[in-house]
């Protein structure tokens, strides 16, 4: 590593010790403050920290205030950061002594042979393995900031006590704060549930808490999007099919999901049978491909389906569209032989190539090998690897290898788009497997006559529509292209005399094959001007007497917000390029 970074943020390590002393910082400042308060445990996560505290009152934004004071004094106070061991019965009398009951169950939940280390700062001490900041002094106490409260069971097990947990976030510098905390602003104001309600576009409801309702102005969005993906698929040599949302247990039993998903499916009893719908759309695929021979000349073989899975969330981790129990999923399954796999890899990252590049969406890549715990032989998954990454390295890809991270049937490829905000989501994944084949017995009649095991490739792009929906709502802000928008046009008569120029303007881009609306309210100009770019209108067209005795109308773009007068065949022609296009 270069010792230009070594100490900065640009190093994961230094940015992880340096916010981990941060929660210590803050651990310290509530026994200084509220020592009657039990500590648990605060490690460093992805954008900041966290403490889990039992106190005997609710933290309140005015006890995050008066922390965030304690913590910069502590900065300031330079307190050196001192590591010390103790042996495990001396460990546990140390913070038996000081009335800590959770770092005693940790304590005596280590292994036999671990070593127990603390870390001292002046009045404060903590278990913890490290590694920290020689001083408090290296935090800068003007750019931390403790964001919210929320609450956690012990150990994560919903049978332990309920702890509060403070997360919180640190920079070296404030103005790196300062523009962290305005990103999360600006997520807010992205938000897909505020932004979706707002359009109009879906509902999340308690009579079915993880299945949205879409409306009809969302229905358009999703309805567009399967309409690009069933045109991609087409020439890209797809055929789609439709699988039932219910299938009896025996298969799920000999998918595997009955023994090793069973907990996340939802399942029922019909005429005594025991019945699931469907989580996943591989086994019904599976039952397509047997029900007719196959021959080497047939391969690859690719079929794609839109199929809505049923997933059980807990409740708590549900989260607008990004989080759901119901959703469509984008998959396909390719049956290839082995000597297809590469070329077969190579069509599939260029395909979600195309649809990310669509969207204006950066991506990175990341290839997962095989796990501990897996399925098959060592020299097919090699084969498999080498493969995936010879497909990535031919494409001139880069990509990250995550060891041991592979699904328990194969290596993946997966794909983490980012968007405007710089959030990564992981929405393609590409996964090769052999197994499935085998459990179902999948054959194909080779060249030599002879019955061969055909390789699959799961795959989804898009992952779930609705999620990606959620997606592209934030990364848009709701401003969607024109050719997603839910209205593409909105004609806004002037005055009740120019209503009858409207409609034929409406009509008109109707026929065309535009979404579009009128606004004949007896409202004033500016108020539905207003409405329209509340409501994101790629473009409004203005009529009033002027434009109607010349013959003309008034285009207001929502990208610029200039208003051109022109004819009406010269917007539908740019009306056309744009959304056939479909430019961003």
């Amino acid at each position: 590593m270069s010792e230009d970074i070594k100490y900065t943020f640009e190093n994961k390590e230094y940015r992880d010790t340096y916010r981990h002393t941060v929660s210590h910082i803050l651990a310290q400042a509530v026994k200084r403050l509220y020592p009657e308060v039990k500590l648990a445990i605060g490690p460093a996560i992805e954008n900041g920290f966290y403490y889990d505290f039992d106190a005997p009152f609710s933290f309140t934004q005015e006890h995050l205030n008066a922390l965030e004071a304690e913590m910069r004094k502590i900065c300031k106070e330079k307190l050196k950061l001192e590591r010390f061991e103790l042996p495990r019965g001396e460990a546990v009398k140390f913070m038996e002594e000081r009335e800590e009951p959770y770092k005693v169950e940790l304590i005596q939940g280590l292994p036999e042979d671990a070593v127990i280390s603390f870390y001292k700062q002046g009045d404060f001490t903590d278990l913890c393995a490290g590694p920290h900041l020689d001083s408090t002094g290296r935090v800068k106490g003007n750019a931390v900031k403790l964001q919210n409260v929320t609450g956690a069971y012990w150990r994560g097990d919903s049978s332990k006590k309920m702890l509060q947990r403070i997360y919180g976030t640190a920079f070296p510098k404030k103005e790196e704060l300062d523009a962290y905390l305005e990103r999360l602003e600006e997520a807010k104001r992205r938000d897909h549930r505020k932004i979706g309600k707002e359009l109009g576009l879906f509902m999340l409801l308690d009579e079915g808490p993880g299945f949205p309702f879409f409306l009809p102005k969302g229905m358009v969005i999703k309805n567009t999007l399967i309409d690009y993906w069933r045109e991609i698929h087409r020439k890209a040599g797809y055929q789609e099919i439709s699988t039932p949302i219910m299938l009896n247990r025996a298969l799920w039993e000999r998918s595997g999901h009955w023994g090793h998903y069973k907990n996340n499916m939802y399942t029922t009893v019909i005429d005594e049978e025991d019945f699931a719908i469907k989580p996943m759309n591989c086994p019904g695929g599976m039952l397509v491909y047997k029900s007719q021979m196959h021959s080497y000349r047939d391969l690859p073989l690719r079929v794609g389906e839109l199929g809505l899975v049923h997933r059980h969330e807990l409740s708590g981790a549900l989260h607008g569209l990004m989080r759901v129990r119901c959703f469509t999923q984008d998959d396909a399954h390719i049956f290839m032989t082995r000597e297809q796999i590469k070329d077969e890899i190579i069509g599939v990252v260029k395909l979600i190539d195309e649809v990310y590049s669509l969207f204006g969406f950066p991506y990175h890549i990341e290839l997962s090998t095989m796990p501990e715990d897996h399925m098959g032989e060592l020299a097919d998954w090699e084969m498999a690897t080498e493969s995936l990454k010879a497909a990535l390295d031919e494409l001139g890809k880069s990509y990250e290898i995550n060891e041991g991270d592979g699904a328990f049937y194969g290596p993946k490829i997966d794909f983490h788009l980012e968007d405007c905000l710089g959030r990564t989501w992981q929405c393609g994944t590409i996964q090769l497997d052999f197994q499935m084949p085998e459990r179902f017995e999948l054959e194909y009649t080779g060249a030599d006559g002879e019955k061969h095991r055909p390789v699959m490739i799961h795959r989804v792009v898009f992952g779930s529509i609705e999620r990606f929906i959620g997606i592209l709502t934030e990364h848009f802000a709701g401003a969607f292209p024109t050719w997603l928008a839910p209205v593409q046009t909105r004609v806004l008569p002037v005055t009740g005399r120019n209503a009858d120029y409207a409609e034929a303007i409406r009509a008109r881009l109707f026929d065309a094959g535009f979404r579009v609306e009128t606004d004949s309210r007896n409202e004033k100009i500016g108020y539905k001007i207003r409405e329209a770019q509340v409501e994101k209108v790629p473009y409004m067209i203005v009529v009033g007497d002027k434009d109607e005795e010349a013959g003309l109308i008034s285009v207001r773009d929502r990208k610029t917000g200039e208003t051109t007068q022109m004819e009406l065949d010269a917007f539908v022609e740019k009306l056309t390029y744009e959304v056939s296009h479909r430019l961003n």
